[in-house]
């Protein structure tokens, strides 16, 4: 009986210590200032097509392989520049791991929040970026074959706390080099992306 008595008396000390630590905490935490709310994520949308629909193909090498129209919005706080990398997921180059190379633009301005359809071949935009592809300073159009299922091309932007010192160089190369320099200095992300094979 005697154990039965202080096995209660622990039991209901330990349920009122647990209620009071929570109405502690509770307080605490409704005393202080509330939490800034998390700030929206960077987000990028091509006018041209939904994402993770079909490439139209006037964007493609089935086409004029022009360059489509790109915007973004909730720049994130600090960003210096962006790079859109855009890269076909299933194409293997020279059996590495390296995927094809479709676009590369880097330093592209923190004000600026789009790229306007149809850029211009030449290693240097208007605002200051640089672009490169497989192809050369120029955008390379989806193109995969028409005998196999469509490809993923992704679009990728990120927001950099930072200004590349890379110059358009060989394509691999100086896509390695800037991926390697962005570690670390990545404050957003946003993904997009568009499925193409050529007409049958």
């Amino acid at each position: 009986m005697r154990f039965l008595r202080w096995f209660s008396i622990f039991t209901m000390l330990s349920v009122l210590g647990m209620t009071v630590a929570a109405q502690t905490a509770g307080a605490q935490g409704g005393g202080g200032a509330p939490a800034a709310p998390a700030a929206p994520p960077l987000r990028m949308n091509i006018a041209g097509f939904a994402d993770g629909t079909d490439i139209p193909v006037r964007f493609t090498q089935a086409g004029a392989q022009t360059s489509p129209g790109i915007t973004w919005i909730n720049v994130p706080a600090g960003t210096v520049t962006f790079l859109l990398h855009v890269h076909d997921m299933e194409a293997s180059r020279n059996k590495t791991t390296d995927d094809m190379l479709h676009w590369m633009v880097w330093n592209i301005p923190g004000t600026v929040t789009e790229l306007p359809e149809g850029i211009p071949m030449g290693a240097q935009l208007q605002n200051g970026a640089y672009q490169l592809s497989a192809t050369g300073p120029v955008f390379r159009g989806p193109g995969a074959p028409a005998a196999g299922p469509r490809h993923h091309y992704t679009f990728e932007l990120f927001a950099l706390d930072m200004k590349l010192d890379i110059q358009p160089g060989e394509p691999f190369e100086t896509r390695a080099n800037i991926m390697k320099a962005i570690q670390g200095h990545i404050l957003g992300k946003s993904v997009y992306m568009g499925l193409f094979h050529r007409p049958q």
